[in-house]
């Protein structure tokens, strides 16, 4: 079984907030690297010890974040996507999983929470709100590649656990702030979900390996991991204005999800 494993770094257990952990400049960054390839190992090992035969990683924080040199050895690592959506999924996978993923913008009790950056309020396909996890899930589902394990803070698995059923989910911390920040600015909502009780990195990567075994496990005796999709496919993009206005972007496409993503949003929703 072929596994196409996707990675960020903000749901990773010890990641405490985005300016001292997640950038090049962060203080903690190199040590972020670390616990995030740590938590990919792990999977990585569960899944070989269920019966993956092949593992492609792929770096999907923004500015990177996985340490090539502490690598399983095992597996390959795809940093950048030569044609944009569906990221390569294209190219003959049987399942993918995430590692160290976030939930959507604008989810209560979650930590360094937002779809792609700061300024998204919301972003749904045909009315289902959506984050990163769900685009590429979505895109997974339409050329029949099963979502099968998913580890990251609390909300991110209740989230994926609700747009893919039977999911495997391993939940390596939790958020602990109430509220949307909907009315807030881009860099009021970058500060806003920051409070979490994390597990020891050590105790993180022990469930994430136990539940990425359980997860390639059941993929081969159980039938879950597609969204079932109905075209025509409509996208709605929310966005963080300035003085609290909201802009709206809607974009659609006949029968691919997947070109869908990659459409720009209105230059009107962007303005701002």
């Amino acid at each position: 079984m072929r596994i196409y494993l996707m990675t960020d770094l903000e749901g990773v257990a010890g990641i405490l907030d985005f300016e001292n952990w997640c950038s090049p400049e962060s203080r903690y960054y190199d040590v972020a690297k670390e616990l995030l390839t740590e938590e990919v190992n792990a999977a990585v090992d569960g899944f070989f010890a269920g019966g993956a035969t092949h593992i492609l990683v792929a770096d999907g924080h923004g500015c990177g974040a996985l340490n090539p040199r502490l690598l399983d050895p095992r597996v390959e690592l795809q940093r950048g996507w030569a044609r944009g959506w569906p990221l390569g999924l294209e190219e003959g996978w049987d399942a993918v999983a995430w590692v160290g993923q976030h939930a959507k913008a604008g989810t209560e009790f979650s930590q360094l929470t937002h779809t792609q950056g700061w300024s998204y309020i919301d972003l749904s396909i045909n009315g289902i709100s959506i984050g990163e996890f769900g685009q590429l899930a979505m895109c997974a589902s339409q050329l029949g590649v099963r979502a099968v394990f998913a580890s990251g803070e609390q909300a991110l698995c209740d989230e994926a656990r609700a747009l893919v059923p039977g999911i495997e989910t391993v939940a390596v911390k939790r958020g602990i702030q109430p509220g949307k920040g909907e009315d807030l600015d881009a860099e009021a909502y970058s500060r806003f979900h920051l409070g979490a009780i994390h597990l020891h990195p050590q105790r993180a990567c022990q469930l994430i390996r136990e539940g990425a075994e359980r997860a390639i496990r059941r993929a081969q005796a159980e039938d879950f991991g597609i969204i079932p999709l109905t075209p025509p496919f409509e996208r709605v993009g929310i966005f963080r204005g300035e003085g609290g206005k909201k802009t709206i972007s809607r974009e659609s496409h006949p029968d691919d999800v997947a070109a869908l993503m990659g459409m720009p949003f209105s230059p009107e929703a962007m303005a701002d």
